[in-house]
């Protein structure tokens, strides 16, 4: 019985290969809907569908005012020794705190009392942060839209020349803008502005800039401001009237400091034309690298950046499609 069992076996053999894999098939099939049910899912992909199912995620922004602005006016001739020109540009009346040579620990803790302590909406507030942990401080009361020119500098009794060598206990220069009136400090989420300023001196030379901006909510958070980096489509100088010998020389220094930022600053002319097609206005800004390349149709179809071919972990648009049909019907 056995040889002849097997006998029949061998003459259909590719019969009974073709069963046992087909009942392998139903065994697979009902054990994975058993596990996934029927939204088992399948990818099926051609070359159109590529660029929308590899659209980044889109990051939810919450659009806040900023009533705080600071720039340094002739940052090629501000030093320890000369002082250094400050413009506030305020949206309403507020006050401006210099302190010369705060602690950097003292700073820190500062900022992270903002969130866990107390708010900091005056300058009494951070003062009784710092400890009076500063050499020297300076205020005025700057009014709505005043852009006058203040000139800050250390006393000639202070006898300070340089604050050390790197890495420094202090920073040069804190500038804290407040709101002057109780009234606004209930309308803004943003109640002050700390900007950490470099101020060249004897023994660290690079050039006057302002390195970090912290702006503190009335929650009780505090958003590092980041610069955005776009396109260049000419080869124009950058602030400060600065050489490209110059540029590379603080370059270095920065790294060397710790404090050079992921892109040079050569990137900080606009361009308004999508880097892809030339056509678009930009309007995308990719995290992390926070280049501002893309227009609305092109950034789905890139996983990467195109210009330092970083992949991109979320992006966020300038302003909504609203806004510029808005802003389009307003140049026509």
């Amino acid at each position: 019985m056995a040889a002849v069992f097997l006998v029949t076996l061998y003459e259909y053999s590719p019969l009974f290969y073709i069963t046992v894999v087909f009942v392998c098939f139903l065994v697979t099939s009902s054990l994975v809907l058993g596990w996934f049910g029927f939204g088992v899912p399948v990818i099926l992909r051609n070359s159109e569908e590529t660029g929308s199912s590899t659209r980044v995620l889109k990051k939810q922004m919450r659009q806040v005012k900023n009533p705080f602005g600071l720039e340094i006016l002739h940052a090629a001739t501000a030093s320890v020794a000369k002082g250094i020109t400050l413009t506030p540009d305020c949206l309403e009346n507020c006050i401006l705190t210099c302190y010369w040579g705060c602690s950097v620990q003292k700073l820190h803790e500062a900022l992270q009392k903002h969130i866990y302590c107390f708010r900091i909406k005056t300058p009494q507030a951070l003062e009784d942060a710092l400890y009076g942990e500063y050499l020297y401080r300076q205020q005025y009361f700057i009014t709505k839209n005043d852009k006058e020119e203040k000139y800050c500098q250390l006393p000639e009794d202070a006898q300070v020349v340089d604050f050390g060598p790197v890495p420094r206990s202090r920073y040069p220069l804190i500038a804290l803008l407040t709101l002057a009136d109780e009234e606004d400090r209930e309308i803004y989420d943003i109640v002050s502005m700390v900007a950490v300023i470099h101020i060249p001196d004897e023994s660290y030379r690079l050039s006057c800039r302002i390195l970090y901006q912290y702006l503190l909510l009335a929650q009780g958070q505090y958003h590092d401001l980041k610069q955005l980096f776009m396109s260049a489509s000419s080869t124009a100088p950058s602030s400060g009237d600065t050489s490209p010998g110059e540029r590379s020389t603080d370059r270095s220094l920065l790294e060397k400091a710790g404090l050079a930022e992921d892109e040079p600053e050569l990137h900080e002319e606009n361009s308004k034309d999508c880097v892809v097609c030339q056509n678009g206005t930009v309007n995308w800004v990719l995290l992390p690298c926070r280049h501002a390349c893309l227009c609305d149709g092109c950034v789905k179809y890139f996983q990467q950046c195109p210009m330092c071919r970083q992949f991109v972990q979320e992006s966020f648009p300038l302003c909504s499609k609203k806004e510029q049909d808005e802003d389009e019907s307003t140049h026509i």
